[in-house]
C-alpha cells in the first residue's frame, strides 16, 4: 500500500530507539524527509545514518531536550526554514518514574508530566505553523497500554500517559477545522531496550532470555499483571507500521482515536 509519504516531511520526537526509531525508519522507507529529536549525539549521527541509507537522504538529527522549551521552539523554527512545512509530527517519549504513590516526590510527578504529556504539548504548539503551511497534516502521540489497566508501581507515568491521550483528543477537535488529523497508539509490551533490561534483571537462574518475545511476554504478564492473547512482546516495527499509516496521507478520515496496539487486550 502506498502511503503518500514519498517527499512528506516528518519529525519524529524520541526517534533514535525503539518505537521511535521504528517509526522513522518506515518513513524513510516510503522516502519521507525525516527529522528526529534525541539527546545524545553519537545515537542521532548514527540514526540518521541509516534513515539516508533507507531512502531519506534529506534525513537530519537534532540534539533536543523536550523538557525545555526553548530547545523545543528553536528546533522546530530551524526545521520551518529548513523545510518550509511540516506534514508529520510523531511524538514517542515517555517518563520514566516508577513507584507506589507513597514513593514519589513532588519533584518525580513535575518530572513524569513535564515528560510524559507537555513534551508533546510543547512539540504539538511548536509545529503547529509549519503544520498548517502543508497540503495535509498529522500528529500521533504515543500514550500506553497502562491508562486501561493500572499498575500500582507506574502511577505517575500512566497519569501522564493519560493527560498525553486527554490532549491528543482535544486537538482532533481543535484542529479539525484545519484538516489535521490527531490520533494516539496505546502500545502494550513491545522489546524495547528497557523491557529488555527489566526482563534480564529479573529473570533470575530462570533460563529466560531477554531477547525473546515470549520469555519478554511472560515475565511482563507475571510482575504488572498485564499478558496479551497473542502470548509475546511485540517488536518495535510492529507499532512502527501502525503509526506510520495514522501519520500518513493515506489516512484520511480517522482522527481523535486511541488505538491499541498490544497483541490482544479485554479492552473495549
Amino acid at each position: 500500500m502506498d502511503l503518500g509519504l514519498r517527499g512528506a516531511a516528518a519529525v519524529v520526537n524520541g526517534g533514535t530507539g525503539g518505537m521511535g526509531r521504528a517509526t522513522a525508519e518506515c518513513f524513510a522507507a516510503d522516502g519521507a524527509r525525516v527529522a528526529i529529536f534525541g539527546r545524545t549525539q553519537s545515537t542521532l549521527d548514527e540514526t540518521v545514518r541509516a534513515l539516508r541509507e533507507l531512502g531519506s537522504p534529506d534525513a537530519v538529527g537534532l540534539r533536543v531536550d523536550v523538557g525545555i522549551t526553548s530547545q523545543v521552539d528553536a528546533a522546530f523554527a530551524e526545521l520551518g526554514q529548513r523545510w518550509g512545512e511540516l506534514n508529520i509530527l510523531v511524538n514517542t517519549v515517555g517518563p520514566h518514574q516508577a513507584g507506589r504513590i507513597e514513593e514519589l516526590s513532588d519533584n518525580d510527578w513535575v518530572a513524569a508530566f513535564n515528560l510524559g504529556a507537555l513534551s508533546a504539548m510543547r512539540c504539538a504548539r511548536a509545529a503547529l505553523p509549519w503544520l498548517r503551511k502543508a497540503e495535509w497534516a498529522r500528529i500521533v502521540n504515543v500514550s500506553a497500554h497502562s491508562t486501561k489497566r493500572q499498575v500500582p508501581i507506574l502511577i505517575a507515568y500512566t497519569a501522564a500517559k493519560s493527560a498525553m491521550t486527554s490532549l491528543s483528543k482535544n486537538l482532533a477537535k481543535t484542529l479539525a477545522r484545519d484538516g489535521i488529523l490527531v490520533n494516539t497508539v496505546s502500545p502494550g509490551t513491545f522489546l524495547s531496550e528497557s523491557v529488555r533490561r527489566y526482563v534480564e534483571s529479573v529473570a533470575g537462574g530462570r533460563g529466560i532470555d531477554p531477547d525473546d518475545p515470549v520469555d519478554a511476554m511472560r515475565v511482563i504478564g507475571e510482575n504488572f499483571a498485564s499478558p496479551c492473547d497473542l502470548g509475546r512482546a511485540g517488536l518495535p516495527g510492529e507499532i512502527g507500521a501502525v503509526i506510520a499509516f495514522l501519520a500518513s496521507k493515506r489516512n484520511s478520515y480517522m482522527t481523535g482515536a486511541d488505538v491499541n496496539v498490544d497483541g490482544g487486550s479485554d479492552f473495549a
